[in-house]
């Protein structure tokens, strides 16, 4: 049996190249921001409970309950995040032969991470509550697992449109370089993913809007039917799009940060071919490279994150941000 208490922990991510081919089997370079995370706390207590920092609490009598209620009615109320999680952490050990006690527990998410601007903050809650659920049931996942499960909570519990690339270093944090070749993928059902030093990566900047209105899943939604219907153009980009990931990893490694930004302004440049851009996103990328700064986006939309060349250029990128009406800050790796 587990602790009484517990506690798991997810930060925000940026995607540095190779983003959106991770759901084509294409290949991607992220990297965690510690400047924002989630935190999910467990602990004991005579029902089960989810509460959140936004979210007023929905209350089930135990487990029995909320996986009972979500089978007749659905996700309902609030915490549908935490609930598919809940249910596929569940159901993963059930196929396992681990039949979990019917512990009752209290959930409470808090989160830094600015919603919906493209800092993966939903797959956040999603990997900090799963790692919770872990601790508190004696539960052990492979590393490679998780973010599979993280994503089915997502997209087959919810139909949200997304690919493992969060999920991925969401779980192994650092910088992770991953490849998800057709062969891996439907050989073994994950990828191939490297971990890197971040202390590697250039001087950077993140910068991102209060918030967007762009969601990440309707943005995906429309590059996917494009995708699975063969459309040329879109096969065409997401492959030089994955390709400017390993060519970033070998920049990055041998110290080349003009060629690893040069590759970041062709990724945005490559997306905006495929993909609609947010006026207020394509401000932020442009007054960027007015200054001498690469960027692109970190994910869907509402931040950009780009590389900097010294204090003078970070003091006018952060001051023509602030200017657009967004936040900067120079990321916390470690």
């Amino acid at each position: 049996m587990g602790p009484a208490g517990v506690t798991g922990r997810a930060f925000a991510r940026a995607g540095l190249l190779g983003n959106p081919s991770d759901g084509y089997f294409g290949r991607t370079l992220s990297v965690v921001l510690r400047n924002y995370q989630a935190t999910v706390a467990l602990n004991e207590s005579p029902q089960l409970s989810i509460e959140s920092d936004i979210e007023g609490p929905t209350v089930f009598r135990d487990l029995g309950d909320l996986l009972e209620s979500v089978s007749r009615r659905g996700y309902q109320g609030q915490g549908k995040l935490i609930q598919a999680t809940i249910r596929v952490f569940h159901d993963h050990c059930e196929t396992r032969g681990r039949t979990l006690s019917n512990r009752t527990f209290s959930l409470r998410c808090q989160t830094t991470i600015p919603r919906q601007v493209g800092l993966a903050g939903s797959s956040a809650i999603v990997t900090a509550t799963l790692r919770a659920l872990m601790s508190f049931f004696d539960v052990a996942i492979s590393r490679e697992e998780q973010p599979n499960l993280v994503l089915s909570a997502e997209v087959e519990e919810l139909g949200i449109e997304a690919g493992l690339q969060d999920r991925v270093v969401q779980v192994y944090e650092g910088l992770v370089f991953m490849d998800f070749s057709r062969d891996l993928m439907e050989d073994r059902g994950y990828g191939q993913y490297e971990s890197l030093d971040p202390s590697i990566l250039p001087r950077m900047f993140v910068a991102h809007l209060p918030t967007s209105s762009k969601r990440s899943g309707m943005a995906l939604g429309g590059l996917k039917r494009r995708w699975e219907s063969g459309h040329r153009e879109t096969h065409e980009v997401l492959r030089r799009i994955a390709e400017l990931a390993s060519a970033g990893r070998e920049a990055i490694l041998a110290g080349d940060s003009a060629t690893f930004s040069a590759l970041m302004n062709e990724n945005f440049d490559l997306r905006r071919r495929i993909m609609a851009i947010g006026e207020g996103d394509l401000a932020m990328v442009e007054a960027a490279r007015e200054l001498g700064a690469s960027a692109k986006l970190t994910g869907s939309g509402g931040a950009i994150i780009g590389v900097l060349s010294g204090d003078e250029l970070a003091e006018r990128v952060r001051k023509r941000m602030l200017s657009l009406g967004a936040r900067v800050v120079e990321p916390v790796w470690r």
